[in-house]
């Protein structure tokens, strides 16, 4: 029993196992492999290494921005003349990196809470039973009092009155000289990983340059200052079609850097992306067209409370940054070989199927990889060694001359090595 045990132990340290292999002559096994092997390089290379950078570790950018508008607009309403600056025109005026310049409004002043009725082609009655007291409607104005107006066919209601009237958009937009407003933009990223950090103010950019530059794709690539009606044009739209009733531009700033160059070349670039509707759509029916909001201006006089109300349609400009850091790294170098190896064995694996299953000699074949045991064999070596292995060199004798009177031979061959 011990000694069992000290040969179990024994062939399991000292001895090394190895596959079997065999060497096919055959052109078009031989050209199947090496255009998969061949196919095989070429996306390591290629794809791998080369476009998706598979021997560098990557990083994304923690970031911070902010912005400041600048410019004076000027209005001019029924002989009202007005100068409007950036705390009139920005919402909210923190400087986020999301925020609304407003193009065109609707204004209703003096408005009081008390009861008046509702305005023509809302709620239209005849009598007190059209209107049904203590409810609220979703899409009115106020709450229905039950009374019927005679003088407008509609209902009364309890509300901030005079209501507003917003039927009829101004055209041309109110704030038209928003287009020349400007849009300073400071962003600051930081790559954790490799412990970088960038701002948008790059190290060409100094206070001389800030002061007469204005970004342009071509001329003015890294300039923060944006002029609104640029912003717009970039985006796909008109400053006159997107003024009116307002929309959404996303201005993305990417950083897209590669650490294994200079740390100065990790420079942003910008797009801008037009979010609400179509620019080439000349469908004006559709509903919720454009970006709008409400917001009240409350002041007391005579000892009342009164407000002025502004519905405000503008360009919401929304600052995105996205990111992507780059370095070499040695462990997505090794795991990107070590894969790429890996899938040279396809080209095994296609080449067996065909010489066992394609081929015309795909049982030769077999009988050349496979080693099949032979029981009756096995039975034999109970009567000694010596006649077992008389019969196997026998075995062996007859299959050589069955090899040497194969006529495919004459065109291929095949070398087994155990």
């Amino acid at each position: 029993m011990k000694g069992c045990a000290a040969n179990a132990l024994s062939d399991f340290f000292f001895e090394y196992e190895t596959p079997r292999q065999v060497l096919v002559r055959n052109k078009r096994v031989g050209v199947v492999c090496r255009l998969i092997q061949l196919g095989v390089l070429a996306y390591i290379i290629g794809w791998v290494f080369i476009y998706e950078k598979g021997y560098q570790s990557t990083d994304t950018a923690v970031s911070s921005v902010f912005t400041k508008v600048k410019g004076v607009g000027y209005t001019n309403m029924s002989g009202v003349e007005r100068v409007w600056d950036p705390s009139d025109y920005v919402f909210p005026p923190q400087g986020d990196s999301s925020l609304v310049v407003m193009t065109n409004y609707i204004v209703t002043e003096g408005q009081t809470m008390g009861k008046c009725p509702e305005l023509p082609g809302k709620y239209s009655c005849k009598s007190d039973a059209d209107c049904k007291g203590r409810t609220y409607q979703r899409t009115g104005d106020g709450k229905l009092t039950g009374v019927c107006v005679k003088d407008t066919g509609t209902c009364e209601l309890l509300a901030w009155c005079p209501l507003e009237n917003d039927r009829n958009i101004p055209n041309p937009p109110l704030l038209m000289s928003a287009e020349n407003f400007t849009l300073f933009i400071r962003n600051s990223v930081r790559f954790p990983l490799f412990g970088v950090t960038r701002s948008n103010l790059v190290e060409e950019i100094n206070k001389d340059y800030l002061k007469n530059c204005l970004f342009d794709p071509v001329k003015s690539p890294l300039c923060p200052i944006f002029k609104l009606g640029d912003i717009v044009r970039l985006s796909g739209f008109t400053f006159d079609m997107m003024s009116k009733e307002g929309g959404s531009i996303a201005i993305v700033i990417d950083w897209t850097c590669n650490f294994d160059h200079n740390v100065k070349n990790c420079k942003p670039t910008y797009e801008f992306h037009g979010l609400y509707g179509n620019p080439k759509e000349t469908d004006t029916s559709k509903a919720s067209v454009g970006y709008n909001f409400r917001y009240g201006k409350y002041y007391m006089e005579n000892g009342e409370e009164k407000r002025t109300l502004m519905k405000v349609f503008g360009i919401r400009l929304n600052v995105i940054v996205q990111s992507m850091g780059r370095k070499f790294d040695i462990i997505p170098t090794l795991t990107a070989i070590g894969s790429g190896v890996g899938i040279f064995g396809v080209a095994t694996v296609v080449c067996d199927l065909v010489l066992l299953y394609v081929l015309p000699r795909r049982d030769f074949y077999k009988n050349m990889k496979f080693k099949y045991t032979d029981t009756a064999a096995q039975e034999l070596r109970g009567l000694g060694s010596s006649v077992y292995y008389t019969l196997e060199a026998n075995a062996r004798q007859v299959h050589r001359k069955d090899k040497t009177n194969d006529p495919d031979l004459e065109t291929e061959s095949t070398k087994t090595t155990d």
